[in-house]
């Protein structure tokens, strides 16, 4: 409906902002009980893979909810998701949602979309795209 469109439309950028933080905090929560064996779960350490899994979870999905080289955390956190789904879930069967890896393939094109749209409002990057250029590197120091 048009009137919902209306009314949310300029309130976009901090509705993406959202979208943003919450994502990267569920994934690091998901790395959190990898690494920590917090929040009901429990440590993989003598797991190699789980371990990069945590790393990346805990690591990318930090960097998502920071807005810190989002696009780079969030591409490299797709690309997680994605294996996972294949490797864990698919040999299970074809749907998501049999299979149990609709989480992983919801963080996977939730992380693609956020790789291809960057951080926007309330991230690091804006702050630092607002102080210099987009490298970061303040006004100061450019030629």
């Amino acid at each position: 409906m048009r009137a919902i469109r209306n009314l949310l439309e300029p309130h976009e950028p901090r509705i993406w902002a959202l979208f943003r933080i919450v994502t990267g905090f569920l994934y690091a929560c998901h790395g959190a009980q990898k690494l920590f064996g917090v929040l009901g779960g429990e440590t993989v350490y003598g797991r190699p893979i789980m371990v990069l899994a945590g790393v990346i979870e805990f690591g990318g999905g930090s960097l998502v909810l920071l807005g810190l080289l989002t696009s780079f955390g969030a591409f490299v956190a797709s690309g997680e998701m994605m294996v996972a789904y294949f490797w864990v879930h698919a040999p299970k069967g074809v749907w998501p949602i049999l299979n149990r890896g609709e989480a992983a393939t919801f963080f996977a094109f939730a992380f693609l979309l956020i790789a291809a749209r960057g951080a926007g409002v309330w991230s690091l990057d804006e702050v630092r795209r607002s102080r210099g250029d987009p490298s970061g590197r303040p006004r100061s120091a450019q030629p």
